[in-house]
């Protein structure tokens, strides 16, 4: 998938204003999600991403006494990080979460569910996963 074509289905399935806000969206998403997986993990979902999304999952500094499990945080804290990111107040950053992730999945052939889900707190990966209608 190409970067315009991901960001326009972040933006579409979000219903976000414009390109910018759908690359906001974009980056706080993927720079928490990096934070809060192994870094392995983070590092092979980037690769199979446009080079400007995987960015995303690089850039972010790991934990350097969890780099095999991430950063614990629980779901509230994971999308309070993305709301504070994002600039977005914490219903609206829960739902363009999904939508990206949403998009990333499909983007990887499904590669974000078999190799990030596992990783992810049961509550945590449940919302995430719902998708932009928010079921799963």
């Amino acid at each position: 998938m190409r970067y315009d074509t991901f960001l326009g289905q972040v933006q579409a399935r979000a219903r976000l204003s414009d390109p910018g806000a759908a690359e906001t969206a974009t980056r706080a998403s993927l720079e928490t999600l990096a934070e809060r997986v192994p870094a392995t993990v983070a590092e092979k979902l980037a690769a199979q991403l446009p080079r400007e999304i995987g960015e995303h999952l690089r850039r972010v500094a790991y934990a350097p006494d969890e780099p095999e499990t991430g950063m614990r945080m629980s779901a509230h804290e994971f999308f309070d990080r993305v709301a504070q990111r994002a600039s977005a107040d914490r219903p609206k950053a829960v739902h363009e979460a999904r939508c990206v992730i949403e998009v990333v999945d499909e983007a990887t052939g499904g590669t974000c569910t078999a190799k990030v889900r596992p990783s992810l707190d049961d509550e945590l990966a449940r919302v995430l996963f719902s998708g932009s209608t928010g079921h799963a």
